[in-house]
């Protein structure tokens, strides 16, 4: 949960999503472990119960964040008072606990959905994100606790499903009939986020053509299968984005502040960017589109495309301004890059708040050729900014980004195969459309700003899904 703990997207949502559903009327409550960072930054946490827990002697305390949502902190000193992030210690392998660690959150949120629950209150939704709280269905199925509250499980990407073995289902207390095609069981591994999807009553992802994608075989991880046999709970809510902290009229990040009225402001965020990362602004470059990366440097992403296409890249000519951490071969690769062309490229490997928001403001361009991606956030900050996306047609790339060939609806630019010709071609058609019609750029430009990328509109999906659910149970 953003700010205090990131690894992807899942910490924004986290953020987000449960004050626009407070802004709504919705009492939402979060549970979360009480990592380091969050103990250092609500010292006064209120102590509200003790209990046991996977044999475990637990706390929890409550606090509030800016924006009013209460938290549940809990706490496990053993298991989540630790250095690194969430799920793997400083030298960046797993701790070989995590199903211990997230099966205590998953047993945890089952516990305060039930009769058992130490606190007064109850929730009608018991809402999970990603395998780390996938099991928790599955508690309120197996154990012998009266409810009544229904359950939700939001893939935020499928590729992470908590694969442990079957070895620790006593140490889970899970019962041994919960070891079936039908339940815990996946290919000889227990898997949390099958356990999820096999038993919530609802299941959400984060777009609507990802909802569709992963009921394929291509896209389903292997969960293609179970994902259509219960097509009927599940649906695509689109994320939205944090209209507040990614807004180029008030960013104070920015060199130059800038909406669709003051437009022209934005090239002084061009200058700004390229001076702070050494890129080249004397008159040769001068008209030379600027394309920006923010991202995690996987295959998933699909920056490898990028790297293949560089000597096309630095003729067009563009310059390039790159952000970002992750596979040390992808690393090597644009480092590389910014080493033979100086002044061109420009690599800074890891990861900046500020810096991401600079980029977003200064750059011309946005590029995101996911192989697949489930919603993406930064083809909304780029609409937001001005800056024209080309992306990949898959997941919420393909519901938030149209293509400039569409006179009436266009934003960016689309590409369907992950190829390097097919990125190199999209790109060459952007920085075409950069050159040629300033005017059509600046329409397109336009209508990014204009859209309405907020959390108003899936905070009252998610209303209308939980009063569904709450009609059923």
């Amino acid at each position: 949960m953003t700010p205090w703990v990131k690894t992807g997207g899942l910490g924004d949502v986290a953020a987000a999503l449960p004050a626009a559903m407070r802004a709504a009327g919705l009492d939402v409550r979060i549970l979360l472990p009480a990592y380091p960072a969050l103990k250092a930054a609500l010292p006064d946490a209120t102590p509200l119960a003790s209990f046991s827990a996977l044999g475990r002697s637990v706390a929890l305390r409550s606090a509030t964040t800016p924006q009013g949502v209460p938290l549940y902190l809990l706490e496990c000193d053993d298991w989540f008072e630790r250095p690194g992030n969430p799920y793997l210690a400083p030298n960046g392998v797993d701790w070989p606990d995590n199903a211990l660690r997230f099966g205590l959150l998953s047993r945890v949120a089952a516990l305060l959905a039930g009769s058992d629950s130490p606190l007064d209150w109850r929730p009608d939704i018991l809402h999970c994100n990603d395998w780390q709280t996938a099991l928790a269905p599955a508690y309120l199925h197996y154990l012998p606790t009266t409810t009544s509250a229904a359950s939700v499980i939001t893939i935020h990407n499928l590729a992470f499903q908590g694969l442990f073995g079957r070895d620790l289902l006593p140490a889970l207390e899970l019962p041994d009939d919960a070891w079936t095609m039908d339940g815990v069981e996946y290919h000889g591994y227990l898997s949390f986020l099958k356990a999820g999807l096999q038993y919530a009553d609802a299941i959400t992802t984060v777009s609507q053509t990802y909802a569709q994608e992963i009921q394929t075989p291509a896209d389903g991880m292997g969960l293609d299968g179970l994902l259509r046999y219960r097509a009927d709970r599940l649906s695509g809510i689109l994320n939205g984005i944090d209209t507040t902290q990614w807004n180029p009229a008030s960013d104070p990040y920015l060199a130059a502040t800038y909406d669709t009225v003051r437009l022209d402001k934005k090239t002084g965020n061009k200058a700004a960017l390229r001076s702070e990362l050494g890129l080249a602004v004397a008159v040769a470059v001068a008209d030379m589109p600027l394309i920006g990366i923010v991202s995690r440097f996987t295959e998933q992403k699909g920056l490898d495309l990028v790297a293949d296409i560089a000597d096309a890249l630095a003729g067009l000519p563009v310059q390039l301004a790159v952000l970002g951490n992750g596979m040390p071969e992808m690393e090597m690769a644009f480092r590389a890059m910014a080493s033979r062309w100086p002044g061109q490229f420009a690599v800074h490997v890891g990861f900046d708040e500020r810096l991401a928001h600079r980029i977003e403001a200064g750059a011309d361009i946005f590029l995101m050729p996911s192989r697949f991606e489930p919603c993406g956030l930064n083809q909304m900050y780029s609409l937001r900014y001005g800056t024209l996306p080309i992306v990949r047609a898959t997941g919420g790339l393909a519901d938030t980004v149209i293509d400039a060939s569409d006179t009436r609806r266009g934003n960016g630019f689309v590409f369907d195969q992950a190829t390097p010709a097919a990125l190199l071609a999209a790109i060459r058609r952007a920085v075409a459309l950069w050159h040629d019609n300033p005017r059509r750029w600046k329409t397109l430009q336009r209508r990014g700003m204009s859209a309405d990328f907020g959390w108003d509109l899936p905070a009252r999906q998610y209303a209308d899904l939980y009063q569904t659910l709450m009609q059923k149970i």
